[in-house]
């Protein structure tokens, strides 16, 4: 798959995805990023991942907080508030409805291949 064509199609549920993995406790955005490449999304550079963190939380989707390391850099761990998983549990219904339009519409016989 194209680079671009993938990162355009990411852009459009990278917000849910980050929330998706938010769903087991908090984690912090590398350990997030590196679960999303290892899902098979490719990598995601904190360029990109961490402006997404801060609209999510901005937004009261999730809350940040910061705490400093023995050895090395101070990391920011994010975890989802009730508000997040009300919203991910909505967009994620959206966002598979949308997919099974897309691939029906792809596939109008029901084949995959």
């Amino acid at each position: 798959m194209a680079a671009d064509r993938r990162s355009s199609w990411l852009k459009g549920v990278l917000d849910l995805l980050v929330l998706s993995r938010l769903t087991d406790g908090e984690s912090y955005g590398y350990e997030i990023a590196k679960a999303l490449a290892e899902a098979g999304l490719g990598e995601i550079k904190g360029g990109t991942l961490y402006p997404v963190l801060n609209r999510l939380e901005e937004a009261g989707l999730v809350e940040a907080e910061f705490r400093a390391a023995e050895r090395g850099p101070g990391r920011r761990y994010y975890r989802l508030t009730e508000r997040g998983r009300e919203h991910l549990a909505t967009e994620s219904r959206d966002w598979l409805r949308f997919h099974r339009a897309v691939e029906t519409t792809l596939h109008p016989g029901g084949s995959t291949t």
